[in-house]
């Protein structure tokens, strides 16, 4: 079966003819292709991959994920809550990383019960009262917790007063690590055995974005200066364990965005990969990074309110972080359709604007769309059309499908 990579709106069209719309796709040739990017990134490196579900949230294309996994490369899942880590262990996954941190009975009880139920499970944290918490969720349960700790690798000036990456993590070296570690062991019902440090300024940075080309300089800049940075730091725990005698399981790093520069630095053990595997468009805008889009949301077309515009229904899909233009989504196929700078995406109605050359376009007819974000735009469908060679080949639920709601 030839591989389509690229669909034409003519293909598109054809694909959706009769599906009620709107509904969300993913093109499982150019899934599997940015697939590859990232096997071939980390084959022979000596690391493995986990795979960051929220950046997913579809058991189905998670399932055909793993079987494309010849070279066992793929190890582990990142989760974003406890909850999620159960329903994929219902699943038959194991060897969780719960990467965010709560201090709810709940999530604590289901992370006390993964572990009796001899599922490989761990939880982030970066505190003493995380550690509290899951030391007597632990106890409760008669069982030992898994934590990691969060190594912040933010790049930072004037004492944190120029910062470039997440705000997560207070813990930014070796011995508040080892302090975290030595606490857990006076604790009880919790055992320190992994790292996650995550370089969000260098991952999780697009720096070839039409959105900003007065700043994608500055990105280069700071993931340039930060790629050495971050290794470095990493490698100074690292030694510092060694010191100590203390062995973890495992040090965790990058995102998609970083998987070749994570791939390389000898202190990790683990790569995590997500968003690029859809390539959702805030992914498109890396340099040096061959992804291609996979995931898209088609709205139907429904009125022309005057020449060289059309509107569609629905498509008001914003994705999270920094409110800004490029949190809109992006109209994809057609080419050369764009938003109204006044009105956006709406909640029932978007309109666009259209080129001289657009295609003749019907009410009813698709208009192809790209979430800025991966995973979220699966919160917005209940199944998603898996399309390969240019057809439908599949209709698979999402975790909202599933009815599940875990953030």
């Amino acid at each position: 079966m030839a591989e389509k990579i690229y669909l034409s709106y003519e293909e598109f069209r054809e694909a959706l003819k009769g599906e009620r719309l709107p509904a969300a796709l993913v093109n499982l040739d150019a899934f599997d292709k940015n697939a590859r990017t990232f096997t071939d990134a980390v084959r022979g490196t000596g690391k493995t991959m986990r795979v960051a579900t929220k950046s997913v949230r579809c058991p189905w294309v998670l399932d055909h994920l793993a079987s494309l996994d010849e070279d066992k490369l793929l190890r582990g899942i990142m989760s974003y809550t406890p909850e999620e880590a159960a329903f994929l262990a219902s699943r038959g996954y194991d060897n969780f990383l719960v990467a965010y941190p709560s201090v709810q009975p709940s999530d604590l009880d289901i992370m006390a019960k993964l572990t009796a139920e001899g599922v490989t499970a761990s939880f982030v944290m970066d505190s003493e009262a995380h550690l509290d918490a899951m030391g007597q969720a632990g106890r409760k349960a008669g069982v030992t917790i898994r934590a990691v700790v969060e190594l912040d690798v933010a790049l930072s000036f004037m004492s944190g007063k120029l910062y470039f990456g997440v705000r997560r993590s207070p813990v930014r070296d070796a011995a508040q690590v080892i302090r975290l570690i030595r606490y857990a062991e006076k604790t009880g019902g919790v055992r320190v055995i992994g790292i996650m440090a995550y370089e969000a300024q260098v991952a999780g940075l697009n720096d070839y974005s039409p959105y900003t080309r007065m700043m994608n300089p500055l990105k280069r800049w700071i993931k340039k200066r930060s790629t050495p940075d971050v290794a470095q730091r990493r490698s100074e725990v690292w030694r510092a364990l060694d010191r100590e005698g203390i062995k973890l399981d495992f040090i965790n790093g990058g995102g998609s965005g970083s998987v070749y520069t994570t791939s390389a630095d000898p202190a990790v053990t683990e790569v995590t990969i997500g968003s690029g595997l859809y390539c959702s468009h805030l992914f498109r805008y890396y340099r040096n990074l061959p992804l291609v889009p996979a995931a898209f949301f088609a709205t139907q077309m429904v009125r022309k309110p005057m020449p060289g515009m059309i509107t569609c229904q629905g498509g008001g899909y914003i994705a999270s972080g920094a409110a800004g233009f490029d949190r809109l989504p992006m109209p994809y196929s057609p080419e050369g359709l764009k938003m109204l700078g006044f009105e956006g995406a709406g909640e029932v109605q978007t309109p666009v604007l259209t080129p001289p050359n657009y295609p003749k376009l019907e009410p009813g007819d698709p208009i192809i769309w790209q979430h800025a974000k991966a995973g979220e735009l699966m919160e917005r469908f209940n199944e998603v059309l898996i399309v390969q060679d240019g057809k439908i080949a599949e209709r698979v639920p999402t975790y909202r499908g599933l009815g599940k709601c875990f953030i």
